[in-house]
């Protein structure tokens, strides 16, 4: 998969090593169609460097940051150790990531180059990256593609594509209020208590409630991250804890460790 145009500055790109030469290397940008640039042997490595190759070599595929960029010239300047090993892994991974969405979209439009195209340069477009937008789909539904300015057919193309290749993220965090009611009714108090729990809704969030032994129940919610899986907890244990207060009794919140 290329991408159309050029990359900015302090971007990081995949390049495949053109050319060792004594004053730096050559590269081609995997990510963008026909682009190539420049590794300045100063930008290879820190320090002094006795044999360029011992650091790059022709065929290797390596990240680099993006440093000048001047289209008019079509030039490119790049560094190399200027990406640390995280960096590294992590745009490996995203640029393995589009390629296996590239090929989603190539089998849903196989014989039809220019659509498929199409469809990837406007999702690129929105979000910076092929597998995000089938991740984004995925999460969110057809909703997350309501601004691509794509066809129903397109749009169905994607959703599907997503629900059968992206595995939804996930987290899974725990806590326990413990309800306590002083009126006659209290079991009856302490069940509506817990009914206000459920109606904390938000989408792709699951949410159970068990019974550990009184007065103490367990909430677990899965979602797919801790941002959202942390608000819906707090959301259902205030709903239980503030029935409670209301209906002559009280409830206590604590958070799993």
């Amino acid at each position: 998969m290329e991408r159309e145009g050029w990359p900015e500055l302090g971007d990081l790109v995949v390049c495949t090593v053109s050319q060792v030469v004594d004053f730096g290397a050559f590269v081609t940008l995997d990510e963008y169609a026909g682009k190539q640039g420049l590794i300045h042997i100063s930008e290879v490595a820190s320090g002094w460097i006795k044999y360029i190759r011992d650091h790059v070599r022709e065929g290797q595929k390596i990240v680099c940051k993006v440093l000048f960029v001047d289209s008019s010239r079509h030039h490119i300047d790049l560094s190399l150790k200027d990406v640390n090993e995280h960096q590294r892994r992590e745009k490996i991974q995203e640029w393995k990531a589009d390629q296996k969405a590239w090929k989603w979209l190539s089998m849903s439009y196989e014989g039809r180059p220019d659509d498929q195209k199409r469809v990837a340069d406007a999702l690129i477009a929105v979000f910076n990256s092929l597998y995000v937008a089938f991740e984004e789909t995925s999460i969110s539904g057809v909703e997350a593609l309501a601004e691509i300015g794509l066809n129903q057919d397109d749009i169905s193309i994607i959703e599907k594509l997503a629900k059968d290749n992206v595995k939804i993220p996930s987290v899974e965090i725990s806590g326990y209020v413990d309800l306590t009611s002083f009126a006659p009714d209290g079991i009856e108090v302490i069940k509506k208590a817990l009914k206000q729990t459920k109606r904390i809704k938000d989408k792709n969030v699951s949410l159970s409630i068990t019974y550990v032994g009184a007065p103490r129940y367990r909430i677990h919610v899965k979602a797919p991250d801790y941002k959202m899986a942390e608000s819906v907890l707090k959301r259902a244990a205030q709903s239980a804890t503030k029935y409670m207060e209301q209906h002559d009794g009280e409830g206590v919140f604590h958070r799993e460790a």
